[in-house]
């Protein structure tokens, strides 16, 4: 059976007991484990994959240091024990992300959507690729007429908007529905996998939706604002932001 993939529904969930379905050894201090389902987003879309920790009921932990996606499964990547042991198949163990890390990345993620959303609705720029890190992030968009003087009044209306504490929304589409929704794909190339029969859509409502498979808030005001950091000429059409986030609303 594939991993049950729990932050696909609910990002919010931190922790969840599941059953270790493959071990394999990798070297003296590093070993992968699969899980039955799991919290641990496995990276994809420019995210980074969660990091975090499998506990046992004997009290034995590995700490996850990323998590990836290998066919239907979700993979953690753990170092071993100091003696070296892994659980064995069948083993229930609690799967726990770092929170802290999770809900900056889900804040920041959502983030670069509202800025995405500005860019597409004032200025009708494709996106042409991404990247974050927790905290921090930049997007690249076809974007000829981007200057460095335009960026003060990207900055403020995203702020604007995250500040109207819009709800944002995961829907899952048929792929009917969503070939029926203009411009839910605003990247330069398609990136929806083949094979799908839905299609997971990102709503930050009335301002941004798109197709998505990550982790992300459920009100902008969780995101507090951002600082565009600068902005880069990737070519005659090809311009970068980069981003960071403020303190969020208390």
């Amino acid at each position: 059976m594939p991993t049950d993939a729990i932050w696909y529904r609910d990002a919010y969930v931190r922790s969840v007991t599941s059953v270790a379905t493959r071990v394999e050894p990798v070297d003296e201090r590093h070993g992968l484990i699969v899980l039955d389902q799991t919290v641990f987003y496995p990276g994809g879309g420019g995210q980074p994959s969660d990091q975090g920790e499998l506990t046992a009921a004997d009290g034995r932990r590995w700490d996850v240091r990323a998590a990836r996606r290998v066919g239907d499964d979700i993979v953690h990547e753990v170092m071993l024990e100091p003696d070296g042991s892994l659980p064995a198949v069948g083993t229930p163990l609690t799967a726990e992300v770092d929170w802290i890390r999770r809900h900056l990345l889900m804040r920041t993620h959502t983030a670069l959507h509202a800025l995405c959303g500005v860019v597409w609705r004032d200025y009708r720029a494709l996106v042409t690729g991404g990247n974050m890190e927790p905290g921090s992030g930049r997007m690249d968009f076809e974007f000829e007429t981007l200057r460095a003087e335009l960026a003060a009044t990207i900055e403020a209306t995203v702020n604007t908007e995250l500040a109207q504490q819009r709800p944002v929304h995961v829907r899952f589409l048929t792929l009917e529905e969503a070939a029926a929704i203009q411009d839910l794909i605003r990247t330069r190339t398609d990136l929806l996998p083949t094979g799908i029969s839905e299609v997971r859509v990102i709503d930050i409502e009335g301002l941004d939706m798109q197709a998505d498979g990550g982790t992300h808030v459920a009100n902008t005001r969780e995101v507090g604002g951002i600082r565009i950091t600068g902005t880069e000429s990737k070519g005659r059409i090809n311009k970068r932001i980069r981003m960071e986030l403020v303190a969020p609303v208390a």
